[in-house]
């Protein structure tokens, strides 16, 4: 996947790339795009497992601010730098898809996400939303809604957890979670000037709050119809890095980033279908719950970009999880699988809650992997190709 972030090159270091492309892009244009495109979690090299490492590349645009994709266009990068082509054939096609306004250059600039397509114009290995996109096409007529609750942990830049003593621990979990005073949360002003950020961008981000472990947060995207949830969520994750960048502190989305009586940081989603929202609907939740329980090993393995080896050190059954190698379900359950709402149980429809992601899985997987199971009726370990 890629992101596209705008704006002149001189404002906060907003672009960075090839010099002579940067000097005709400033004195030619009043306002311009650049690309960022972010690997997929887990690619190596250069990334470190991390989904916020990113490259930025200028790509020049008329004087006037472009209203809609139409406007935006097609540009490359060199793929070769990035692990992602060889030299002798590196170009990469960036084909834009989404667009939302950027909180770092203000208007007219703008944020583009782009999807990443090689030299024969098929789309990389690491890009994950062109399947997702057939999918979440198929299934269109079920009007799959989706928010997710992304978990990260503020680090310095030495990699120690943001606000603990240099040489020891904060006190045990208990009087973190949402809790308020300098002496039981870290960096509020970094997780405000996120959410603040992504309003401004048109991210469909709904909340945010302090987490059980110290300095670990969490911000809500949602609700989102089909492919815009994984669109949403890539943006919001890359103004997070951004917003960080600018504080001189790193926010992980590693699933377990402290080990021992921690808790770890999952991006658990909610889901439903227009008809589990209707009257009755907690028919068809039970039912997809179903199909969920025959399908937990497909699962476990997309909802990390290692195949369910960072998870592991997440699910243990403790922690407010539940165990990697045991589906389960209940009304109101933290600890497991899957979670019906206690509201939704009294009401009889709504939606469900599928705590199983990690914190850097893919949302794109992540989404399609839910259709595939529930509205498209898969089943093993096998995908079926819809091209």
């Amino acid at each position: 996947m890629m992101l596209v972030g705008g704006g002149h090159t001189d404002a906060q270091g907003a672009l960075l790339g090839s010099g002579d492309v940067q000097e005709n892009l400033c004195g030619c244009h009043p306002m311009a795009l650049g690309a960022l495109w972010a690997l997929h979690p887990g690619s190596e090299p250069p990334a470190l497992g991390m989904i916020h490492e990113g490259y930025l590349f200028p790509i020049p645009l008329p004087p006037l601010s472009p209203s809609c994709l139409a406007d935006v266009p097609e540009w490359n990068f060199d793929g070769s730098s990035t692990a992602q082509a060889e030299g002798s054939n590196s170009d990469m096609f960036l084909v834009p898809v989404r667009m939302f306004r950027d909180p770092f250059c203000l208007d007219p600039n703008k944020l583009v996400l782009c999807e990443v397509l090689k030299y024969n114009r098929k789309p990389a290995e690491t890009n994950l939303r062109h399947t997702c996109k057939k999918v979440m096409d198929l299934v269109k007529d079920s009007h799959p809604w989706f928010g997710m609750e992304q978990e990260y942990t503020l680090l310095g830049i030495n990699g120690h957890p943001y606000g603990w003593p240099d040489n020891g621990f904060p006190g045990p979990q208990g009087p973190y979670y949402c809790g308020v005073g300098a002496d039981k949360v870290y960096g509020r002003d970094i997780v405000e000037s996120h959410y603040k950020a992504c309003l401004y961008a048109g991210v469909k981000i709904c909340g945010t709050n302090a987490e059980v472990m110290p300095s670990q947060w969490e911000f809500q995207v949602g609700p989102c119809e089909g492919i815009e949830m994984g669109d949403h969520l890539w943006m919001a994750r890359f103004i997070l890095h951004r917003v960080c960048e600018d504080f001189g502190v790193v926010a992980t989305l590693d699933p377990k980033p402290m080990t021992g009586n921690w808790n770890g940081a999952g991006c658990h989603t909610n889901y439903s279908t227009e008809e589990m929202r209707r009257e009755g609907g907690l028919k068809h939740i039970e039912a997809a719950i179903e199909k969920l329980s025959k399908r937990h090993d497909y699962h476990i393995c997309v909802y990390d970009p290692r195949g369910g080896r960072d998870n592991s050190r997440r699910l243990t059954g403790h922690h407010e999880t539940s165990n990697i190698f045991e589906f389960s379900a209940g009304v109101a359950n933290r600890g497991a699988s899957i979670r019906i709402p206690r509201q939704v149980g009294q009401d009889g429809y709504g939606y469900f809650e599928d705590r199983r992601p990690a914190a850097n899985c893919d949302p794109y997987a992540v989404t399609e992997a839910i259709m595939r199971t529930t509205v498209l009726n898969e089943t093993g370990v096998e995908t079926k190709d819809y091209a």
